[in-house]
């Protein structure tokens, strides 16, 4: 094995020079690639470490220093206070609130049921049966919510609640 780690021309720096031309943008660049892997491979063995599978061991040695040189070569910019990916959660907290508060503000029966709306419940029909209301009344009640919870909320006719979040 000795000879075939240290033969440039042995099918094991075949197959990692073949390996560092697909992780290269240029032939030098697989090279260095390749040199520096040998010349790790060479100083763990030289060091006394017993290494299993040579073959495996150069593998991952060459893919671990292809992915360091493409971190070191990835251009980065500084990031500036208007480049935030996440919106600012401030916003629909409050408006969240408000919600919450408009929703206090509803008659009691139509209360009711935006509260199960907002626990999670969204289906008229499962509404209807958790409450032991006739579909329709249901149905008319979560309007009429709606509807002044859009007016109380300062939306438009045709927006929804979403629109606040």
């Amino acid at each position: 094995m000795t000879t075939e780690l240290t033969d440039p021309h042995s099918a094991l720096w075949v197959r990692l020079r073949t390996r560092a031309r697909r992780l290269s943008n240029s032939v030098e660049e697989a090279e260095d690639l390749l040199q520096e892997t040998a010349m790790r491979l060479m100083q763990t063995l030289r060091d006394g470490t017993v290494i299993d599978a040579p073959d495996r061991y150069a593998m991952i040695t060459l893919h671990n220093l292809a992915r360091q040189g493409w971190r070191q070569r990835r251009e980065t910019e500084e990031l500036e206070e208007n480049m935030a990916l996440t919106p600012p959660a401030a916003p629909a907290r409050l408006a969240c609130a408000d919600l919450r508060e408009a929703i206090n503000r509803l008659p009691p029966d139509q209360q009711r049921l935006m509260r199960l709306v907002h626990d999670g419940e969204s289906s008229p029909r499962a509404l209807a049966a958790q409450t032991g209301l006739p579909l329709g009344t249901v149905m008319s009640r979560l309007a009429r919510a709606r509807a002044r919870l859009r007016e109380e909320m300062g939306l438009g006719a045709d927006a929804s609640v979403r629109e606040l979040i």
